[in-house]
């Protein structure tokens, strides 16, 4: 197994949504993240903005991704095919997303189920959950690392 993590381009949008519906926990259809402005034309302006898509590669096929939105400070989607959940792939799509987003801030954050395995896998990888968000949303925070004189 040859996981490569690289930016995301345009010919991988549509493997990005296939990742995205494969999901069992926060499960959206396509037409449901429409609703929601998702859409194969936004995710393509996010990527002509910037380089803040990054996918997981194993063979040519995407099997994960991770999204940053620069100007909210956020990890804005984090997946990986069910199928090679536990592999350390998600770990390493959150790096790459956090490194982007602390190049540009010193804390950042996400929102996920609280009650997800997600809310999980982020407190293992060192965000720190927030109090007081509705219903049961969880809002996690990270704050960049020290580095020493």
């Amino acid at each position: 197994m040859t996981i490569t993590i690289r930016d995301a381009t345009e010919a991988d949008i549509p493997a990005i949504f296939e990742v995205r519906t494969s999901v069992r926990e926060n499960h959206l259809s396509v037409a449901q993240m429409a609703e929601l402005g998702i859409t194969s034309e936004t995710i393509s302006q996010m990527l002509g903005e910037q380089p803040c898509i990054w996918v997981a590669v194993d063979g040519g096929r995407v099997i994960g991704f991770s999204v940053a939105d620069a100007a909210d400070a956020c990890v804005f989607a984090a997946f990986v095919r069910p199928e090679w959940a536990g592999q350390g792939i998600g770990r390493r799509l959150m790096e790459r997303a956090e490194a982007f987003l602390f190049d540009r801030h010193s804390s950042i954050w996400l929102h996920t189920d609280g009650t997800s395995r997600a809310a999980g896998f982020y407190e293992r990888l060192g965000w720190e959950r927030m109090p007081d968000v509705a219903n049961r949303d969880a809002r996690f925070e990270k704050h960049r690392p020290q580095t020493r004189s």
